[in-house]
């Protein structure tokens, strides 16, 4: 594979995969230090603020598609033309959902969700605060598209995995020192704006010419065509992302969002990593496209595709199989009786999901947001109909089996619907080449070790031996059937390359 690619998807992984151990390992903590009904209250805070994401129109997605196709002709006029737009619009976005948030803040913890009476007042008051975080967060997201549709995900990599390990640190030493909610979101929001800072001056340094450029109406034209579908992805994933949990927590109560949440995150943090590696096609589809390399883009697709789902396929396994036992020594017993199941069907559900991410980023990458976002819309629609049948009937399982009906249904359909058009790959191509390799043996290796840990009921030590061995046959299952020949070559003299020096 290219290297410099595979350096970007490298960067990009350790950007989320450092920061998500730091997090998930922190989790037990802040569960600790808030209570689990703390817990809850500081999940739905969190999904109400990500909620109000969805008045973003994702111009995020069209300016690292221009951007990247402007840096692949030299044209750096375009380049200050389409960020300070971009800039513009993420500030407007920001204020408009903050003051939404503030004077909101009451009615929404009052009226709408099932809040208990005594954390009301900590409950409004830390909305009230994190209004302000999500004016910051909105320019935060934008600032950091900037340096990877430049194809420098090693300086927003850096960047996150500091502020994504720092910041759960402070949280539990916030925690410990006795405070409560309001501080760890006001600490998240103070976080967020040096996070601003350090992106800027970045950004500085990648475009050192970059200056005030009043955008032409092409330039507008061009992002908000572009991105009018690509908003429909992004209002369909976040009302997907979060709606469950605002569903749990209405119907539910903050106590069950805690099982699901904890339960959820875990399955979305592992599963959602690959998505870092797959992320780099975004630019570079676009950069492709503008050249009309399609050969060579069919062909990095292809490959990509065979070793993102082979990691996310071996992921499912270590979750689903051990699903209880993580979230018994991980959490405690209770969130393993109320979250097994819940994780295990989550994370087969997202391993689902993911079969879309690099299809989708290719489709965009070729310019046609239409047909993701037309996807993406009908999917949380009606993953929101199952979900919210699921919780009524079944409670936080009833939530998790909905996401997966949802998921199978809609990327079926999408799979078969971009390949050969818009995707310029053949559905077969795809399915002999990327999934094939990998169904049969992983498959076999999951049985293999849900048989032994049901009919063994094995302890910690034995539990650790059995996880060790599945990790070791995923390993040289990989090693051996899915890494392709000239990728093997290049891997081991890279390494005797590095033996010598």
């Amino acid at each position: 594979m290219n290297l410099r690619l595979v350096s970007n998807a490298c960067s990009n992984l350790l950007g989320a995969a450092i920061p998500a151990v730091v997090a998930l390992a922190t989790v037990p903590l802040v569960v600790k230090g808030l209570g689990e009904a703390g817990y809850g209250l500081y999940s739905l805070v969190t999904a109400i603020v990500g909620y109000f994401a969805v008045i973003d129109i994702n111009v995020t997605a069209g300016s690292v598609k221009y951007v990247a196709g402007y840096a692949a002709t030299g044209d750096r006029e375009r380049i200050s033309e389409t960020i300070c737009f971009g800039l513009l619009v993420y500030i407007g976005l920001g204020l408009i959902g903050a003051f939404g948030l503030y004077f909101g803040a009451h009615a929404l913890v009052t009226r709408v969700f099932s809040v208990p009476a005594g954390l009301v007042p900590v409950a409004v008051a830390t909305l009230k605060v994190a209004a302000l975080g999500f004016l910051v967060g909105q320019l935060q997201s934008y600032l950091q598209s900037v340096p990877q549709s430049l194809m420098r995900f090693d300086i927003s990599g850096r960047i996150e995995v500091v502020f994504g390990t720092v910041v759960p640190l402070l949280t539990v030493l916030v925690l410990m020192a006795g405070y409560g909610l309001f501080e760890v979101i006001a600490l998240r929001v103070l976080a967020s704006s040096v996070n601003c800072a350090i992106l800027w001056r970045a950004i500085r340094g990648l475009l050192p010419d970059l200056g005030w450029r009043t955008p032409r109406a092409a330039i507008r034209r061009e992002l908000l065509g572009f991105s009018a579908y690509s908003f429909l992805s992004r209002f369909a994933s976040l009302s997907y992302a979060y709606a469950d949990k605002l569903i749990i927590g209405a119907l539910v109560g903050v106590t069950g969002l805690a099982y699901f949440t904890v339960a959820s995150t875990l399955a979305n943090r592992v599963l959602a990593l690959t998505f870092r590696l797959s992320g780099v096609f975004f630019p570079a589809a676009s950069a492709l496209a503008a050249n009309g390399q399609l050969e060579r883009l069919k062909c990095l697709y292809l490959k990509a595709s065979r070793y993102v789902v082979y990691i996310n396929a071996a992921a499912l396994v270590l979750l689903a199989v051990f699903a209880e036992p993580i979230l018994r020594y991980w959490m405690n017993p209770d969130f393993a009786k109320n979250g097994a199941l819940v994780l295990t069907v989550m994370a087969l559900s997202q391993f689902v999901d993911s079969l879309t991410n690099l299809p989708s980023l290719v489709n965009d990458g070729m310019g046609h947001p239409r047909v993701s976002g037309m996807f993406a819309l009908a999917r949380a629609l009606f993953g929101l109909l199952v979900v919210w049948l699921g919780v009524a009937r079944y409670g936080i399982d009833g939530a998790a089996w909905g996401h997966l009906l949802s998921s199978s249904v809609l990327t079926l359909a999408f799979l078969v619907a971009v390949h050969g058009r818009t995707v310029p790959v053949a559905l077969r191509d795809l399915a002999w080449r990327a999934y094939a390799p990998s169904a049969v043996g992983v498959a076999l290796i999951a049985l293999a070790a849900a048989t032994t840990r049901i009919w063994l009921a094995p302890g910690v030590r034995d539990l650790v031996l059995l996880a060790l061995l599945t990790m070791a046959l995923l390993f040289a299952y990989g090693a051996l059937f899915v890494i392709e020949k000239d990728d093997k070559t290049l891997a081991w003299a890279k390494v005797k390359l590095l033996w010598e020096r």
